[in-house]
């Protein structure tokens, strides 16, 4: 069962770096192609807004000054660059089974946030509620297997508590790439990790699709087919798709884990543990809307990238195990992605 997680050593987030660039390496290398991310190899970005609501609207005062945080302090809209993607690292084709990633920067540097030296907010989120990988010593001894030689030695090799780490991370894995496929304007999303919210509270985010979204029905025939139907979309379609943005509280007075209370600590550095919505509900405060033609170009969606850590407001910044060790790792990819020579 998942357990609080010591922070990870110094030594172990290097490592976990190390380990993340020679799997980004062999990828490529596999797929005969130049470096790619590191994980969410194949997708396409377009541009869109994002409105955050005046939160004080409909709530009672203690919510709504619970919620009014860092950029949804007030009410604006700002600019945002969205990337869908699927979560492999390999460039696959669309209708392989896999978890699929919605991610986007928010640009603050034309309104009152910039006052702050706030310039940019990322986000990255999944269609799936939770990480298979529990924490940094799960992410550790998985992506040693991954990157291993012969995977099943790798496995073998492990000391006994790694190897179940692994088989967990690796079950939970394919368990929530086996989801029914649909395109990416349709699908929920959740950043499956906490952020601060403010100085007390920590929450997790979901962007919530709009039940009109338009789409058209996807075409198995062709690999890049939910890439394909996103751009139809942008192009084609007079009505654009909208995903609201939703906040969830951590409570520890009201969620379990088992049917028992746990300590805060427990919920932010256990990535794989579900936070029930029936316990912690949801709260929109703002609406990511695409924009009609405005796919980026290939060259310059290649240029994009998302540091949750690194492009977050002194009020929204990640905590938990995985995001402890993640940052360092997505550095070094993007470092090598951008700097790697042209095939």
């Amino acid at each position: 069962m998942p357990t609080g997680a010591r922070p990870a050593k110094k030594s172990a987030i290097e490592d976990i770096a190390e380990k993340s660039l020679l799997m980004q390496t062999k990828a490529a290398a596999k797929q005969r192609r130049s470096l790619c991310r590191g994980t969410h190899a194949s997708g396409v970005c377009v541009r869109a807004q994002f409105e955050i609501f005046d939160v004080a609207v409909g709530r009672a005062p203690e919510l709504a000054a619970r919620l009014a945080k860092g950029i949804f302090a007030k009410p604006g809209a700002y600019p945002a660059v969205v990337r869908f993607a699927n979560a492999d690292s390999n460039i696959n084709s669309d209708f392989k089974p896999d978890v699929r990633s919605l991610s986007f920067s928010v640009d603050l540097a034309q309104g009152e946030m910039v006052r702050e030296g706030w310039l940019r907010q990322d986000f990255s989120m999944q269609n799936a509620t939770t990480l298979p990988i529990n924490d940094s010593t799960a992410f550790l001894a998985t992506i040693k297997v991954l990157t291993a030689s012969n995977p099943v030695a790798g496995l073998w090799s492990l000391p006994f508590r790694d190897k179940l780490r692994v088989v967990r991370t690796l079950a939970l894995a394919e368990k929530q790439a086996r989801q029914k496929i649909m395109p990416y304007q349709q699908l929920r999303y959740w950043s499956t990790v906490p952020f601060r919210h403010g100085p007390d509270d920590v929450v997790k985010f979901s962007a919530i699709p709009s039940p009109d979204n338009p789409a058209h029905s996807l075409q198995k025939a062709n690999p890049k087919g939910l890439q394909d139907e996103l751009t139809r979309h942008i192009t084609e379609d007079s009505r654009m798709s909208q995903f609201d943005f939703a906040v969830q509280f951590l409570d520890t007075g009201k969620m379990t884990y088992w049917g028992q209370s746990r300590d805060a600590n427990f919920w932010t550095e256990n990535a794989s543990v579900e936070w029930s919505e029936a316990e912690a509900p949801f709260h929109r405060v703002a609406r990511l809307t695409l924009i009609r033609d405005s796919q980026l170009s290939a060259e310059a969606g290649e240029a994009v990238y998302f540091d949750v850590t690194g492009n977050s407001t002194p009020d929204s910044r990640p905590v938990g195990s995985i995001n402890r060790a993640r940052c360092p790792a997505e550095v070094a990819s993007r470092k090598a992605r951008m700097h790697a020579p042209e095939q």
